[in-house]
This record gives C-alpha cells, structure tokens and sequence, in this order.
C-alpha cells in the first residue's frame, strides 16, 4: 500500500518548487505561506524515506532523487487531472449539455421560458428534452438518465433521498367541462352531484391522475372512467370533445380556453400541487445544473412576486 501520507497536494507543491527553484516565489505562487512550502517538501522526503533536498543557503537544492521523482509525478498528476475530467464527463458534469425532463403540461410555459433563459446564461448548452409522467422522470433521474426533471410533487417541502427540490410554483385542480355541455354546475361544484356523468383522466404514474383519484376519494365514489391518456394534450382534446369530464391543473387549462371551461371546486375537493425543479444533490456544484438553478429561482421569484 502507498503511505497515506504521499497526496496529490504535496506532489503538487513540490512540483511547483522544482518550477521555480525558490520557496518564497513558490509560496507566492500557490498563495500559501513559505513555511507550508517547507513543511509539505520534507513531508514528502519522511515518506518516500529518501533525501530530495540539500540545504543551499536559505534555499534547498534539489538533488538527483528529486529530478526523478518531478518526472514520474509530473505524468502522474496529468493523468489524475483526465481520470477527473473524464469521469465528470461520464456523469455529465459541466460538459455543456443538459438531459432535461418534464411534464407535457409544463411545455406551453414554464419550459420554454426556462430554456430560453438558460440559453441566455449558457449560450453553447444543448439541452435534450424528454416529456414522461412524474414517476417514469423520477425513475429515470435516480438511474443517471435525466440531469434534472420538471415535476408536480404532493406538497411544497417534499424530501427525495439524495435529490434536490426547488419549488417553483403552486397549481390548483379545477373541473374541465367542454364549452358546449348542457351539465348544470354552481360554482364551487360539489363532485358528489356528478356520480351520473362520465371522465376521462391520465394513467397512473402521473400526479394529474393521482389527484384525480384523491378528489374522488373524498366525494365517496369511483367516478365512470370512459379513457386513460399518457399526455394531458390528449386528454384536453377528450373533454374538448363532449368524451368526458376531468379535474386538471389550471395550468392546462388556460391552453384550451376557447372550447374547455374550468370551473372551481368545493373546498373539500380543491386539490394542489407544487411544481418543483429536482436534480441529484450530488450535482449541485456542476455549472450546468447552477445555471438552470439559478434561472429556476428567478422565475420562481417572478411567479410569486
């Protein structure tokens, strides 16, 4: 075994000496003191159980000991420098482009303005976009698929083990009705009045879906489920359609305005969700994910204010 004792560090500064041939100037250089210079040169001489060094004056002379070992750890230190160049690539770390995911119901807003923003920031980033549910993107995110993911989360402080979670705003889920229905509604609709009338809504695995069954849940019964979609576009073109109704956020609605009404619910129904920048917190210090962060933030605050 190599003595714990012999660190990249050292060799760095004793590489930076047999630069300049002078503590002081190697001091200055590192922006260390002369003494950590002294003190890392003869560590180096107790571990390698060998002298390096002569005493010349004030100064320290190399001897032929030294030139060798400058040799094989200037080789060293470079290769160390590419196995952490490339293993940040691998993992994607600071490489320029960006694996992001989202919800379908985030792309008619949020996503493009967070992608034109960051563009702003990072001009040379590509950023690749895939659209899933909440689940799939997680799963993906924890397997090193995804960079990062736009996601509806059930509340605003919601802890992913080993992820990062920056809430960005909050939703709320109305009744989408086409403009054309003859259904009689009061506004806030009470869901228990609706027993005799058909829906559609999203697979299981997307949060729409899982508030959709929450809201029933608390109206005390299973709603006529006619189809379940696996985009929220689709599903607004359903109810567009006179096919069902839906609960979705208001979000999505805004979209189909000219022939889908949103109508709110009773208190007990109304449902929210937040929806949340996540990323792994491994890769809180990589300057792509600090750039999407900090545009995240400043639309977070623009939302809010």
């Amino acid at each position: 075994m190599i003595d714990s004792e012999l660190t990249i560090r050292k060799l760095e500064i004793f590489l930076a000496f047999m630069e300049k041939r002078n503590i002081a100037r190697t001091a200055e250089m590192l922006g260390i003191s002369g003494v950590s210079v002294h003190r890392a040169l003869h560590s180096l001489e107790d571990v390698l159980r060998c002298p390096l060094f002569v005493q010349d004056g004030r100064n320290l002379r190399p001897l032929p000991a030294a030139r060798t070992l400058a040799h094989y750890a200037k080789e060293m230190v470079l290769v160390i420098r590419r196995a952490i160049d490339a293993t940040r690539e691998a993992a994607g770390y600071g490489r320029g482009r960006m694996k992001l995911g989202c919800l379908y119901s985030l792309t008619t807003e949020l996503v493009p303005r967070l992608i034109m923003g960051l563009k702003r920031r990072r001009p040379e980033m590509e950023i690749d976009l895939s659209m899933n549910s909440s689940r799939e993107l997680l799963a993906q995110l924890n397997e090193g698929q995804l960079d990062a993911i736009l996601v509806s989360l059930p509340g605003k402080k919601v802890e992913l083990a080993g992820l990062e979670t920056l809430p960005l705003f909050e939703d709320t889920f109305y009744l989408a009705v086409p403009l054309s229905s003859s259904v009689p509604l009061a506004e806030p609709v009470e869901l228990a009045d609706l027993k005799e009338e058909k829906f559609v809504t999203m697979n299981d695995g997307f949060a729409t879906a899982q508030c959709f069954s929450d809201a029933f849940a608390e109206a005390g019964f299973e709603p006529v489920v006619v189809t379940r979609l696996n985009d929220i576009f689709s599903l607004m073109n359903m109810v567009q359609a006179g096919v069902g109704l839906s609960l979705v956020p208001r979000r999505i609605g805004k979209v189909f305005d000219s022939s889908v009404r949103l109508v709110g619910l009773a208190e007990k129904y109304r449902k929210k969700q937040t929806v949340a920048l996540v990323f792994p917190k491994s890769r809180e210090r990589d300057p792509d994910i600090l750039a999407l962060v900090a545009e995240a933030r400043m639309m977070a605050r623009h939302s809010t204010g």
